[in-house]
């Protein structure tokens, strides 16, 4: 990540948690699909970057660089938290496990916890 802010120039810095934020208002937003946001955000960042800095060849790859910081971070941060809710989870799965008795009991809880797992 450090690699790409070393390209982004520093007129690009506050676009990338603005576009955290534009990111998260269209998470909230039902009408738009997930697969969308990161498009909307790309277009959101050139059309700013061309915008605010001219239209050039300068202004629009650090627009795509600043959006592509900005996913790359939302992404990092999900996954290092998500894993370390999956941990935990999966702990407290063994120790329910570990004070059932019967065996019926504990596959079907098994079973429900992987249920709820993939619908979240």
């Amino acid at each position: 990540m450090e690699l790409l802010i070393e390209y982004l120039n520093r007129n690009y810095y506050l676009l990338v948690p603005a576009l955290w934020v534009v990111g998260f208002a269209l998470k909230q937003t039902p009408k738009i699909p997930d697969w969308m946001i990161i498009w909307i955000l790309l277009v959101a960042a050139i059309g700013f970057g061309t915008f605010a800095f001219g239209l050039s060849y300068e202004g629009i790859l650090n627009g795509i660089l600043a959006a592509g910081i900005a996913v790359l971070g939302h992404q990092m941060l999900k996954q290092t938290m998500g894993s370390r809710k999956e941990k935990k989870e999966i702990i407290k799965v063994e120790k329910r496990i570990d004070s059932d008795c019967g065996k019926e009991e504990v596959n079907k809880k098994k079973v429900t916890i992987e249920n709820e797992d993939e619908e979240s």
